[in-house]
């Protein structure tokens, strides 16, 4: 089981400046619209190549555009060996409408 971290949960994680990963996993159009501050970029259907690039010594928190991506790719990640993951609930859409009204919606 995957658990999920709220938008208001993980602003408090950056505002409280908490080691962590923020692993946007949509595409790079997605990211073109809007992303959320310094997130570490790996689309989902490359995960497989590259999760290596991954740390495994802090949390990660993965996010997609409305979290079903997110959480499809943490189960991956758990298979894989990683122990701290976190699924932003809602992904970035609700990142939007919950602490920043000002980034752009799709």
């Amino acid at each position: 089981m995957i658990p999920q971290i709220s938008p208001i949960e993980l602003k408090q994680w950056l505002d409280e400046g908490m080691q962590f990963v923020l692993l946007d996993v949509r595409t790079d159009e997605e990211v073109d619209l809007c992303a959320l501050p310094g997130h570490t970029h790996i689309p989902m259907n490359l995960i497989p190549m590259r999760y290596n690039e991954l740390p495994d010594d802090v949390p990660i928190v993965v996010y997609c555009h409305h979290g079903i991506r997110s959480l499809h790719t943490a189960m991956y990640l758990a298979e894989a060996g990683f122990e701290q993951l976190y699924n932003l609930q809602g992904g970035i859409d609700a990142w939007s409408v919950l602490v920043d009204s000002e980034m752009p919606r799709y």
